[in-house]
């Protein structure tokens, strides 16, 4: 009792007390951290559809719940995860996507998805309602990023393609340390093809100096602006950094576009260390 009198007897307990709930806390956070990743390469997880988001006939938006509001997904910037599902006949098939959410969107992610008539895995999404598992397991892919790796982005994409182009731009820009500079080119059949517009718009708004994004549509509404037809060398040189040991291409699309801009790339000058297909 008398050494609670003292006068110095409650900064003593206090400065005790703030260790303690320090300690305490830096223990959750650094034995929670691993916990939190939510990926296994070696094996498929199952994640609860909990929100299912109808962007047009064709196109909805998949958000699942991780195991706790906490949780990460735990994917690389630029890497892909592989989805199983059955097809209509129901058979198992296997995908890969790519999240339109970064590892700073704790507790979910989100899956864009584009359904084709006669996709296999297409097939299984269309079935899917809210409540309903999706297996996943990865990461998976080449790329490998980090903030300054580059002084800027080229990115030629078509479609569905989209996806792995906007997962790299929202997180290089999204991150004050990166000063990196993106440069995209987006090609799409119509204007209701184009995949998250909303987000690009969005991006382009909020970073004016560091993105900048260029549509092409084969059939163009009447009033258009962007490219029209298929990417061609002269949109590439336009939009895209010119060729340079501090710049890369990235192309995502169907095998026919990648094809054509492997080609234009080459004409143009850019090398193969130049260029990185998803």
């Amino acid at each position: 009792m008398e050494f609670l009198e003292r006068p110095d007897a409650q900064l003593i307990i206090g400065v005790a007390v703030a260790a303690v709930a320090v300690g305490a806390t830096a223990y959750f956070y650094f034995s929670s951290k691993k916990s939190k990743v939510c990926l296994n390469p070696e094996e498929f997880r199952a994640f609860k559809l909990v929100k299912r988001t109808q962007l047009s006939h064709n196109v909805a938006k998949f958000r699942f719940e991780l195991p706790t509001p906490t949780s990460v997904l735990g994917l690389p910037i630029g890497q892909h995860i592989s989805c199983r599902g059955k097809d209509s006949q129901g058979e198992e098939v296997v995908k890969p996507y790519t999240p339109t959410t970064l590892d700073s969107d704790i507790g979910y992610f989100e899956l864009v998805i584009k359904m084709y008539p006669q996709g296999r895995m297409s097939h299984h999404f269309r079935e899917m309602r809210e409540g309903d598992y999706m297996e996943v397991k990865g990461p998976k892919g080449r790329f490998k990023y980090h903030p300054g790796q580059v002084r800027a982005f080229g990115m030629l994409a078509g479609g569905s393609g989209i996806t792995p182009m906007f997962q790299v731009a929202r997180a290089i820009l999204e991150n004050p340390n990166d000063v990196t500079k993106v440069h995209l080119i987006y090609a799409n059949v119509t204007s209701e093809d184009i995949l998250l517009k909303e987000e690009l718009e969005g991006l382009t708004a909020n970073y004016p100096d560091r993105f900048k994004v260029y549509y092409v549509l084969n059939q163009p509404p009447e009033e258009w602006s962007g490219g029209v037809g298929f990417v061609s060398k002269e949109m590439i040189q336009a939009h895209c950094p010119a060729p340079a040991d501090d710049i890369k291409i990235l192309r995502c699309g169907p095998p026919p576009m990648n094809k054509a801009m492997a080609a234009h790339l080459e004409a143009l000058g850019y090398s193969p260390e130049m260029q990185f297909q998803f």
